[in-house]
């Protein structure tokens, strides 16, 4: 099978070959690198594979992002921020390139009562990781990072509860940037239900064995394990994001149907079944109403 995810152990191991990962993890699954440094040490062009791990990213330069089933150019100064539940990648960078780069695992943030990073809209499903800074602004990320940078190399006991503060006002100051559209509201009772819905849909994911499958495929069904009716389900999604619940579906098993087709080996049978259908007519037929293609047509493309 083609590797589909990567552990913040292949991570050290394909990206610092010389480097001690007993030493990585003596200091909390968290450490921050000059995207500069890697560029020089002929760092490899990150595969196309979830992680699990976070990583935030100041990024000086042009590229372009594929993350999810998407494209995204970045250019000039620019802050990413990439969860475990997306698969990502980017076009190799060019010499020019400067930055910096955190990567951390969610317990790196437990211990603060104000971030739980995997609750934050930042990370919802759907939701671009891009986020264009003007000079005043990259300046203030930049500055965040260089702080940690410093408080990396200190001695100073305390440094991780510092590290964790300037971490999570990375995580605040992209909220900030996020269009109006998904910034937080205070959530009433269909805004709570949709977001235990995109909770419970997105749990389901991402899909990493054959063994695996897609189980809440349709409204009845995630209605029954909320302990509500479906109507009142349907009602409650359609009031908080203007689109209905099968929507919310069929968009989510779209994207992650395409994410097997273009990255793992297996067959289209197989990858049928991961996704919860009947047999592979089901999604064949699925698959083309949503995307205009066959599966094995979008494969190819």
């Amino acid at each position: 099978m083609t590797k589909t995810s990567e552990s913040l152990e292949a991570f050290y191991k394909h990206k610092f070959n010389d480097l001690s990962l007993e030493f990585r993890k003596d200091i909390g699954h968290f450490n921050v690198f000059n995207l500069e440094d890697r560029i020089k040490a002929n760092a490899v062009t990150p595969a196309y594979v979830r992680r699990d791990f976070f990583k935030i990213m100041l990024y000086q330069g042009n590229n372009t992002f594929h993350y999810g089933d998407e494209s995204i150019p970045v250019s000039g100064n620019t802050l990413l921020l990439f969860n475990p539940n997306v698969p990502y990648t980017y076009e190799p960078v060019s010499a020019d390139t400067k930055g910096y780069f955190c990567v951390f695992k969610a317990e790196f943030l437990r211990e603060n009562p104000r971030t739980n990073v995997n609750e934050l809209p930042l990370f919802a499903p759907g939701v671009h990781p891009v986020y264009q800074l003007d000079e005043a602004m990259h300046q203030e990320v930049k500055a965040i990072f260089e702080k940690i940078i410093r408080e990396v190399n200190s001695d100073f006991i305390y440094k991780y509860q510092l590290i964790k503060n300037y971490v999570s006002e990375l995580i605040y100051m992209a909220m900030k940037l996020q269009p109006s559209g998904h910034t937080f509201q205070q959530p009433d009772a269909s805004a709570r239900i949709a977001s235990v819905f995109a909770e419970l849909l997105e749990r389901q994911f991402p899909i990493q064995s054959t063994l695996q499958r897609f189980e809440l495929r349709s409204p009845k069904v995630i209605a029954d394990r909320l302990s509500i009716h479906v109507n009142y389900l349907n009602r409650a999604i359609k009031k908080a994001t203007g689109r209905t619940t099968s929507e919310h579906i069929f968009e989510r098993l779209t994207g992650e149907a395409k994410a097997l087709l273009k990255y793992t080996d297996w067959n289209i049978s197989e990858i049928s079944y991961v996704l919860g259908f009947e047999d592979q007519a089901h999604f064949h037929n699925f698959f083309k109403k949503q995307t205009k293609l066959s599966p094995s047509s979008f494969r190819q493309v």
